[in-house]
């Protein structure tokens, strides 16, 4: 009997008690709709994530300071903060980086201009900031070291903040005021998006130097950006801040030095391991179904002993027996797959699009969870389910081939 032949076979066998197979095939059915569901929520985050750090810039270094750390490690050289010197050092002795840029967030802070006030998140910068997280200037300009060293009063806004404040008219050169101060707006930022919990469109940037003098009172730096020469000397360009940082304060604790390609591989390691902890619950799932397939394939080959035995008589070898069987398991199991996969996928984009009515944010400013079906998992899911039917239909196929053809024969 050829292989169509035997899934023609198989397929009419089903067709034939279909209340019987279609709860055999339940458990396969939960289990692989089971997979796809996680698999399909966990590559919707993974897509998201990688996509946030690609238009943050994955091979950037990130160096802060905590001082709750330092306090916590009960150190008794605790700084306030990290200084424009600390910058001006690593941009002297740090010759494997390339570009960096401070950074000074102050928070939200009231923006007004005449009858429109707003919140505005104000980021005290420097020139290279605009390169170093993908900026685009959609009018104007970006901040220069002249600003810089002028402490100038020109800003560059985001296009909501644009908006909200300039609504209808040309912004550049006009002034608003932030927290009672006089600013000026000298560049327009293109519209991005929110990245990583963060919304450059609502975003004010001014020289990091006008921040300090109006606002902080000292040279206090929230964060440094950094980018190495090369994106092979990520980690050599870490090892070299570090030891700036270590020798300019004495080993103090509390500082941080890391990469945002180091922090997206750490997230992956958790979604991997909580994958994993899914893939195992609905692994149980297949087990149950596989247990379902050989119990019922055992039925079978009770049902169907007089017609093996006659085909046996008639000249069937015991290979064909066991060819027919294993191909019914896995035509069952195959079959349970394939409706798991439609459920599974049905119910992953039907989470998607629920939370998308009932979330008002996420991720790069989509609302609701992010979902992504990729093409290897549902090949994945459908090999595997036809794995268990075959493997769990060894056992009863085994059983029908060493049945005696005379016995089978008697068999009432």
């Amino acid at each position: 009997m050829n292989l169509l032949r035997s899934i023609q076979t198989a397929l009419a066998n089903l067709r034939a008690n279909k209340l019987r197979s279609a709860l055999t095939m339940l458990g396969v059915i939960i289990g692989v709709s089971a997979v796809i569901v996680m698999v399909t929520i966990v590559e919707g985050a993974r897509s998201k994530i990688v996509s946030e750090f690609e238009r943050l810039g994955s091979k950037l270094i990130i160096i802060a300071y905590d001082p709750g750390k330092a306090k916590q490690a009960k150190a008794t050289n605790v700084l306030s903060g990290m200084r424009m010197d600390d910058v001006r050092a690593i941009a002297e002795q740090c010759d494997l980086v390339q570009s960096m840029s401070a950074e000074l967030p102050t928070g939200e802070m009231p923006a007004r201009r005449l009858d429109n006030e707003i919140q505005i998140k104000l980021t005290g910068v420097e020139p290279d900031f605009e390169r170093l997280r993908n900026l685009e200037i959609a009018q104007g300009r970006f901040i220069t070291r002249e600003d810089n060293d002028t402490w100038s009063k020109g800003v560059v806004i985001g296009s909501k903040v644009k908006d909200r404040l300039f609504p209808g008219e040309d912004a550049l050169g006009k002034d608003f005021e932030i927290k009672g101060i006089s600013a000026s707006v000298i560049g327009i930022l293109a519209p991005k998006g929110r990245t990583g919990g963060d919304d450059p469109d609502m975003m004010v940037l001014a020289p990091i130097t006008s921040i300090q003098k109006r606002f902080a009172g000292v040279e206090i730096v929230g964060v440094i950006w950094a980018q190495p020469r090369d994106a092979e000397m990520v980690d050599a360009a870490m090892d070299q801040v570090w030891s700036c940082l270590m020798r300019r304060h004495n080993n103090a604790p509390g500082f941080q030095v890391d990469s945002l390609e180091n922090i997206q591989n750490a997230i992956n390691r958790v979604l991997s391991i909580f994958g994993l902890v899914m893939g195992g619950i609905a692994g149980l799932a297949l087990l149950v179904g596989g247990i379902g397939i050989m119990n019922i394939m055992l039925v079978s080959v009770t049902e169907r002993t007089r017609e093996i035995g006659l085909r046996k008589a008639v000249g069937a070898k015991r290979k064909d027996v066991l060819t027919q069987f294993l191909i019914e398991a896995a035509t069952l199991s195959g079959a349970g797959g394939v409706v798991g996969i439609g459920v599974g996928a049905g119910v992953a984009y039907a989470i998607g699009a629920i939370s998308k009515q009932l979330m008002t944010g996420g991720m790069n400013g989509d609302p609701g969870i992010p979902v992504h079906l990729p093409v290897w998992a549902m090949a994945g899911a459908f090999a595997f389910s036809a794995f268990v039917g075959v493997f769990f239909g060894l056992y009863p196929a085994y059983r029908a081939a060493g049945l005696d053809p005379i016995e089978a024969l008697r068999h009432e």
